[in-house]
């Protein structure tokens, strides 16, 4: 299935460009993350806020505590169209690593497929 990329932009022929399920599910899980609560007007509760967290000082408190809470607004989102497997967060010195790992859930998709998200301090991989 096809869905309208995100953020919306032109492909080559000028026309709006089409997102895969890969791209956009993982487009999907990227906006959870770095969508701030209160950031969108008309979902004031929509995000994580993890990425305030990307820069506060580290330590396995806040490794544990961004892990809850990237767990909980990915489910809460998303938790129609993926099925969260794993979240690891790794905070090494002024670093803060977050992974997901996750399930499609849609039609088609391959059982037990399993795809990886990793953003840090440095930004979405």
């Amino acid at each position: 299935m096809m869905h309208l990329g995100f953020p919306l932009r032109l492909d080559e022929r000028g026309r709006l460009a089409f997102a895969d399920d890969e791209e956009y599910l993982r487009g999907l899980v990227e906006a959870v993350l770095l969508t701030r609560p209160g950031e969108r007007v008309n979902r004031p509760d929509f995000g994580s806020g993890v990425d305030q967290l990307l820069f506060a000082p580290g330590g396995d408190e806040l490794a544990r505590t961004t892990q809850v809470l990237v767990q909980a607004s990915v489910q809460q989102w998303l938790g129609d169209l993926l099925s969260v497997e794993e979240v690891a967060v790794e905070a090494v010195d002024t670093v803060l690593t977050v992974t997901v790992v996750y399930s499609p859930l849609h039609q088609g998709a391959p059982t037990g497929e399993r795809r990886v998200l990793r953003i840090s301090s440095g930004g979405a991989r």
